[in-house]
């Protein structure tokens, strides 16, 4: 195993509450009342929905999708949703600080240090960089054929306070048979005085709506003997996600450069873009100029010929022709 990289668990897409949308010019999130589910793969900078996020809406496909059944691959709460303070550069999307509220693990001149955590309201570099609460909840869609793995991402209180709630709540009732129990992914609705009372949604997890708490657990039970009967080591699969989230420094690679800035920054979400625009465009401009360059090259080597040789420079390291 690769020291270093956190291997987190695959996932087919991601689920999300509203969007991203141009407005003057930039690329900022604005928030919707329900579910959407996309692919990993963007066009024209939008996600590609993925085909659930039809599937699950049934006949009337402009019903909101606001229940998604879901399962989980772990026991463990904290495998299945994993959260703390973040703090990413606002260039490069890259993570600089994450903590617990007890310790961090920072980048620094120095390199790599474990420092103490006050939280983002307290600590001087998270206030004035923009450190936020930012949850990564990992779901299984549960349609009755797919079981592939989603992430759900966040920055709200409501939905990082509700879901570690729950979590933890489902686990102790069922007598850590988390992975076996058939949930809901529901999207709740609240005002408060921050909103200036307008509805705020945030994510929750609950009981299937057509089944009872002593239905649930009838079920998850029934599962657990299934699968001990096959052999299969829920045990063992917790172990070995929790040693692959270890093994890194940071869970968050470069590959969510984009999303991240959108969703942490919106004001810088036009570098986000520019970076992801200039990428294609120095990909589309180097194709274009290749055999200019080659062309080049070529001259200047047959001019060089007809030249008297030249001392090696020892400042670069190189013999001139």
């Amino acid at each position: 195993m690769l020291k270093g990289l956190a291997i987190t668990p695959p996932v087919a897409g991601r689920i999300t509450i509203g969007r991203v949308v141009e407005k003057n010019g930039k690329r900022l999130p604005e928030k919707d009342d329900q579910f959407t589910i996309t692919t990993q793969i963007q066009h024209r900078l939008e996600w590609l929905l993925h085909p659930l996020n039809l599937t699950l809406r049934g006949s009337n496909q402009e019903e909101k999708l606001r229940r998604i059944p879901i399962r989980f691959m772990f026991n463990d709460p904290s495998l299945n949703f994993r959260a703390d303070y973040s703090l990413f550069d606002r260039s490069s999307g890259r993570p600089m600080c994450v903590g617990d509220g007890d310790t961090c693990k920072r980048m620094t001149n120095e390199g790599l240090q474990n420092l103490p955590c006050p939280g983002a309201d307290l600590c001087p570099l998270g206030q004035h960089g923009g450190c936020k609460p930012y949850g990564r909840l990992t779901v299984q869609i549960d349609d009755g054929e797919n079981t592939d793995s989603f992430i759900f991402r966040t920055t709200g209180f409501n939905s990082i306070r509700t879901l570690f709630a729950r979590l933890h709540y489902f686990s102790a009732l069922s007598n850590n048979k988390l992975a076996c129990l058939p949930l809901e992914l529901r999207l709740r609705g609240k005002s408060t005085r921050m909103s200036h009372g307008t509805a705020i949604f945030y994510a929750d997890i609950t009981l299937r709506s057509d089944m009872s708490m002593e239905e649930t657990l009838i079920a998850a039970n029934a599962l657990h003997e299934q699968r001990l009967a096959a052999g299969f080591n829920q045990d063992a699969l917790d172990a070995a996600a929790r040693q692959g989230l270890n093994n890194g420094t940071f869970e968050d690679d470069e590959d969510d450069v984009a999303s991240l800035v959108e969703e942490f920054y919106p004001e810088q979400s036009a570098i986000s873009e520019k970076i992801t625009k200039n990428t294609g465009e120095r990909l589309l401009q180097t194709t274009n100029n290749l055999a200019a360059k080659l062309e080049h090259k070529v001259r200047s080597q047959a001019d060089q010929r007809h030249l008297p040789a030249q001392p090696s420079n020892p400042a670069n390291g190189e013999a001139q022709p």
